[in-house]
């Protein structure tokens, strides 16, 4: 027997496709019986089960622990610590409420994130037949040894790596592993050691579907040595990135708490040895200041706009499994996206039809048998075709597969190959069942890669005979001597003809088909090699495809105006990809990569290719894996789409994995962050126009946050600098941050998108939260805020108020200016003085009005008075409290009109839309 690391390993050694048949079972000790019962055993104890190995995996426990470890939480707790030092334990409880609040939401959210061997393991078949001790025997697919002989027949799951020794039209469906639409035709012979996955026609993999015929094969490679769980080992290795956000509110996080440390730490040291202040006294008032600077509601805002930018999404059909996934939407600048299922519908299509005198376009798409014919661009009826009709019926005899209609779904059971042939005689207008009634089957030469060719022998009920002969075209015109004309008449074949249209529809990206027929006798009873190896009569050509989906066009085209550049990575053949690309409107169509020339590239040469590149053909899971890092090793942002289990390390790898959740595996499902539950690629569109929006609403909420920080922030370095007392008490910032900032603030999250949205160019994935136009308007709200406060303040002790209820005035006017800021801030670049800023939406009114009742009821509740130290105001004073929020809107509205007559629309912060056009499919 074989080394153990040769069955197992993933090496062309292990997989003997390039070896003959006869020298793989002498080294795995095979006789033509299989295997005896306890050899099976045997093997099994010294190579395991058929399965996948199970993962280590965590805890739910510390899953929900590892919940936590983020700084900006870091900094909550810290919030919380000093909130039970000062004995407000309350307070102490609300924060960590919003603690834990966020933990579980990320808990539910990501609680499937390590799946994806799982759902590959699910892929291995269940049940298999084997030949043990000359018997034919059914065991569970687990029980698959190296060695072991399996038969395979149509409908069968493949249950292991297996080496064919024999075949007869065999054809396996392999698009979960290659990408590749069309059944892969299997042979016995050996193939080139360096053939792709998709051209080595000696295997059988393991979690394939067989479509047609039957064969035999020695089982050379068992669970994790299969190709399957050579990707498996692919996903548990990739290194999962994480979005802009993330990375942004880390840096944003970190920067902010060590300057709120530092900045505390220079005060209480000003205050013990400059101002004179006792130590508990600057300490009490460095802990305010601490309070007063972070902001403890952000985080909370940050999962609460991110969880309603998923339900949008949820109702859009894309069902989002990571939070972070949402916002990173907005920041790509480049899809990558698998062809089959995803661009196309994988459904194989008759798209041309060549007779002897015209060559035909065929419209419709998929199973569904409806279309027509048109010639040059005019619509034909096959009544005036009669050579249309026969054709159609010849490919209909000549076919062994079903269509199944289900309501408005068409299905086809066996080769989606003879499918659309089916579909195209429905379009011919003929009734597929009557046909077969009236001419049946009578013996058939089923097709095997070595002859290329299926026949098929009919007679009708009048006693006539018909033979119709379906193959490669360059065999059928070698078997052919006439051709078939639209007058019935058959004329001597013309072979330069022939090929013309063969290489005419062949570069239109199809796979190009020969149907021929054969007049015989009546008595004529069994189908012989003899029988057709001359004198057909060649009816024409089809040429098929798997067609581009109609939306994905549209979503392809709305990309590219957002500045995404869409390109596509698939294991199909280059001539169709390229035919693909065109149809789909990708930039560089016709500069097609392919899989061996990206292993001949190196680092630096891939990643410039890659930027250039939009079509990557004859790809292996490896070779998606590169690309996707090349890109992100360029700058771009990656969201990668697939279906398929070669798809599965790219998407979890990507900044954003689009897995499609009707057709697609489990194992792309859950690699993936997000899940098309209607597998439109089109939905990615709307995905990314509702990550900007998510994107957008948080930027808002902090710029709304950040000023209310900073106005009190200043307050209380202004009153400590100048030895006065503190303007609002750390408690009562407290009630301010937690209560009206974050109920406020959380409106935001429910802003809709703004005009132009989709016009701009993808946000660079390094770009700072905090830009220049944030900084600025922070900055300048912050004095606002703070001259708000303090100037309420002094001037209520001028008055000759209290300074309880100075403070009580301090802190409603800072209420009240955000309540007025709140109606700006909704509007970063327009102006917020018209009909639609002042009514605002529904959570704004709703959020106003409760923060209003909770700021009568601080004021004027005597309970509040015993924990806030809050004291009744007049209504002249809660007048003028209303008067400082008016003038700070007026005063940003001017703001705004100034900045954008002085810097235009960048200085906002917006990306103007001819941005777009120039950046609209550039290279990133």
């Amino acid at each position: 027997m074989p080394k153990r690391d040769v069955v197992e390993g993933p090496s062309s050694e292990s997989t003997w496709h390039d070896r003959p048949a006869e020298e793989a079972l002498g080294a795995f000790e095979v006789s033509i019986d299989g295997l005896d019962d306890a050899e099976a055993d045997r093997r099994r104890q010294l190579y395991g089960p058929n399965r996948l190995p199970e993962p280590k995996r965590q805890g739910p426990l510390l899953r929900f622990l590892r919940q936590f470890h983020n700084l900006l939480i870091y900094v909550l707790l810290a919030a919380a610590g000093i909130t039970a030092l000062l004995g407000h334990l309350v307070d102490t409880v609300v924060i960590l409420a919003v603690v834990v609040v966020n933990a579980i939401i990320g808990f539910v959210q990501e609680g499937k994130a390590e799946q994806a061997l799982k759902a590959i393991r699910d892929m291995l078949a269940p049940k298999a037949t084997v030949l043990r001790a000359g018997r034919r025997r059914t065991i569970a697919g687990d029980e698959i040894v190296p060695g072991d002989l399996v038969i395979l027949e149509a409908g069968d799951r493949v249950p292991a790596d297996l080496r064919l020794l024999d075949v007869r039209g065999l054809r396996i469906q392999e698009a979960v592993l290659t990408g590749e639409s069309v059944a892969v035709e299997k042979a016995t012979d050996s193939v080139a050691v360096e053939a792709p996955l998709g051209d080595r026609r000696s295997l059988a993999f393991s979690g394939t579907l067989v479509a047609a015929g039957q064969g035999r094969g020695l089982a050379v490679a068992t669970g994790a040595g299969t190709e399957i769980g050579r990707i498996s080992s692919l996903i548990a290795e990739v290194r999962t990135t994480t979005t802009p956000l993330i990375r942004q509110m880390a840096i944003f996080a970190k920067w902010l708490t060590g300057f709120v440390l530092l900045f505390s730490a220079l005060i209480l040291v000003f205050g013990l040895t400059v101002a004179g202040y006792s130590f508990s006294e600057i300490f009490m008032a460095v802990v305010g200041l601490a309070v007063a600077a972070i902001p403890e509601g952000l985080p909370a805002i940050l999962t609460v706009t991110l969880a309603i930018g998923v339900q949008g999404m949820a109702r859009r059909k894309a069902i989002v499994r990571r939070l972070p996934a949402i916002e990173a939407l907005g920041s790509v600048s480049v899809i990558c996206s698998d062809k089959t299922g995803t661009l196309t519908k994988n459904e194989m299509t008759v798209a041309s039809v060549a007779t002897a005198q015209r060559l035909f376009t065929v419209s419709g798409s998929g199973y569904a048998p409806h279309g027509g014919f048109s010639q040059a661009g005019r619509d034909v009826t096959v009544a005036d075709h009669p050579l249309l009709a026969e054709l159609a019926k010849g490919a209909l005899l000549c076919s062994e597969a079903e269509l199944n209609r289900d309501g408005e779904a068409w299905t086809v059971v066996g080769d989606p190959m003879e499918g659309a042939l089916l579909t195209l005689a429905g379009k011919a207008g003929l009734d597929l069942d009557y046909e077969r009634r009236a001419h049946p089957q009578t013996d058939s030469i089923p097709f095997d890669s070595q002859h290329r060719f299926m026949a098929s022998l009919h007679h009708d009920h009048d006693g006539k005979a018909e033979i119709f002969v379906k193959g490669a075209p360059e065999r059928l015109l070698q078997m052919s001597s006439h051709q078939r004309h639209e007058d019935g008449a058959a004329s001597p074949i013309d072979l330069n003809y022939w090929q013309e249209q063969a290489t005419a529809i062949a570069a239109r990206g199809q796979r190009v088909l020969a149907i021929a027929s054969k007049t015989t006798h009546a008595d004529h009873a069994e189908l012989r090699f003899a029988d057709v190896e001359g004198d057909l009569t060649l009816l024409g050509l089809v040429g098929l495809i798997d067609p581009p989906r109609e939306e994905a066009i549209t979503a392809v085209a709305e990309c590219r105006a957002a500045g995404i550049r869409v390109k596509m990575i698939t294991g199909d053949h280059a001539g169709t990809a390229a035919a693909v690309a065109r149809q789909l409107g990708l930039e560089n169509p016709d500069d097609v990569l392919e899989g061996a020339q990206i292993d001949e590239l190196g680092t630096e040469e891939l990643r410039r290719r890659a930027s250039q590149v939009d079509v990557f053909a004859r790809t292996s899971p490896e070779h998606k894996l590169r690309l996707v890092e090349a890109l992100q090793d360029g700058g771009a942002v990656v969201a990668m789409t697939g279906d398929g289990v070669n798809d599965a390390p790219a998407l979890k790898r990507a900044d954003v994995g689009i897995a499609m959740g009707g057709k697609g595996t489990e194992a792309a499902k859950e690699a993936a962050e997000i899940v098309l539950a209607d597998d439109n690629f089109a939905t990615i569109a709307a995905a990314v126009k509702a990550g900007r929006t998510v994107y957008d609403n948080l930027k808002k909420a902090i710029v709304f946050l950040l000023p209310v920080n900073g106005g009190e922030s200043l307050s209380l370095v202004a009153a400590i600098l100048l030895g006065l007392t503190l303007p609002i008490t750390p408690v009562q910032i407290l009630w301010v941050n937690m209560v009206s900032s974050v109920l406020l603030a959380m409106t935001l999250a429910f802003e809709p998108s703004e005009q132009g949205v989709m016009r701009r160019a993808p946000r660079p994935a390094g770009e700072p939260i905090l830009s220049r136009f944030i900084l600025w308007r922070v900055g300048f709200v912050s004095v606002l805020f703070s001259i708000g406060i303090f100037g309420k303040f002094t001037l209520a002790q001028a008055q000759g108020a209290s300074v309880e209820e100075a403070r009580t005035i301090a802190v409603n006017t800072l209420v009240v200016m955000e309540i007025f800021y709140l109606f700006s801030v909704r509007y970063l670049h327009d102006t917020s003085l018209s009909v639609r800023g002042f009514l605002g939406t529904r959570p704004v009114l709703i959020a106003v009005v409760a923060v209003t009742a909770l700021q009568f009821l601080f004021t004027y509740a005597p309970f509040m008075e015993a924990f806030f130290g809050t004291r009744p105001l007049s209504l002249l004073q809660g007048l003028q409290v209303f008067a400082v929020g008016v003038a700070v809107l007026l005063v940003l509205e001017l703001e705004k009109r100034g900045r954008r007559a002085l810097f235009g629309s960048e200085a906002a912060g917006r990306s103007p839309a001819s941005d777009v056009e120039a950046n609209a499919g550039r290279a990133p």
